[in-house]
C-alpha cells in the first residue's frame, strides 16, 4: 500500500478533473465508484480506480478522496493490490507507479497555482 496526502488551495472541480484524468491515463484504468457528499461550502469526493500492473500482472486500485471547503482542498489517495504474496506484500512497483501518477498531476496543479 502507498500513499500521498496533500492540503493545497485550488478549485474543487478542477482538482477533481485533474484526479481523474491522472488516474485514467493508462488504457487499462478504470472508474469503479464513486460517491460525492456536499454541506454548505464543503464538498467531498471519493472515487475508486483501478488498473493493470504489467509488472505484477494483476490490478491495482488507487482510492482518491477529496475534501473541498471553498478553496481550501485536502487529497488522500491509497493505492491497494499489486502483491502475489499470501502473507507478505512483496512486489508494490504497481502500486507506487499508479499513485505516482497521480501525484506528479497534483504537484503541477499546485505549482502551476491553479
Amino acid at each position: 500500500m502507498a500513499k500521498y496526502e496533500r492540503s493545497f488551495t485550488g478549485n474543487f472541480s478542477e482538482v477533481l478533473r485533474v484526479c481523474e484524468s491522472a488516474a485514467l491515463s493508462s488504457l487499462s484504468a478504470s472508474a469503479e465508484d464513486s460517491s460525492n457528499y456536499r454541506s454548505g461550502n464543503m464538498s467531498v469526493a471519493v472515487r475508486v480506480y483501478e488498473r493493470y500492473s504489467a509488472f505484477g500482472k494483476n490490478r491495482v486500485s488507487l482510492n482518491v478522496t477529496l475534501v473541498g471547503e471553498g478553496d481550501r482542498m485536502f487529497l488522500s489517495a491509497i493505492t491497494s493490490g499489486g502483491s502475489q504474496a499470501v502473507f507478505f506484500k512483496l512486489n508494490t512497483i504497481g502500486e507506487e507507479s499508479f499513485l505516482q501518477t497521480l501525484a506528479n498531476q497534483i504537484e503541477a496543479y499546485i505549482s502551476r497555482g491553479r
